[in-house]
């Protein structure tokens, strides 16, 4: 393992846009002790270098939070409603899924995927009046806006998107479209 040189750390908080007092402010050590760390007067603790680090990390990874990739527009059915509303409403605004709330609560989940494992073990034209309530997934995960976006990578190994959530409301929505598109930012 590598350790960082006083020199690493004086060169990455340059790179962050830190003041060595922003620093020791957001790792709960004291200004002067940076500075004596980047001048290699100290050796410091283990645990030091760790909240430098950790605050590196978390400054690198502040655009990458679920509120900074979340869309606004919950678009949402109910449990009482068809198969067929839930595919007019999912070609109208060009999602693969979507939540199903009752009572302003996410009470299960709707996908093209789960529609056409209905329509393959039902007759085709039975399942276009069928009501989601009788056929929707498990609900989608809920988290907050200031979720790291790392975390929400591993939540798409079960779920097809997940839901924002803040001060109690639903706020926003990540799909695996949203993901893919921090490709190109």
């Amino acid at each position: 393992m590598i350790f960082p040189t006083a020199e690493n750390l004086k060169r990455k908080r340059n790179e962050l846009g830190f003041t060595q007092n922003e620093l020791a402010k957001m790792t709960g050590v004291s200004q002067p002790l940076i500075a004596r760390i980047e001048s290699n007067d100290v050796d410091p603790r283990l645990s030091t270098v760790k909240k430098i680090y950790d605050a590196f990390q978390k400054a690198e990874n502040k655009n990458f939070l679920a509120k900074n990739i979340m869309h606004t527009d919950v678009v949402y059915i109910s449990p009482d409603k068809t198969i067929n509303d839930a595919v007019n409403i999912m070609e109208k605004h060009g999602y693969s899924q979507i939540p199903v709330f009752e009572d302003w609560s996410c009470v299960g989940s709707v996908s093209e995927d789960m529609i056409l494992k209905v329509m393959t073990d039902n007759k085709i034209n039975a399942i276009s009046e069928m009501k989601i309530r009788d056929v929707m997934m498990s609900p989608l995960p809920v988290i907050s806006p200031e979720t790291f976006i790392n975390a929400v990578f591993n939540m798409f190994e079960q779920f097809s998107a997940v839901l924002i959530m803040d001060d109690g409301k639903y706020t926003g929505i990540i799909t695996k479209h949203d993901l893919m598109k921090l490709l190109h930012s």
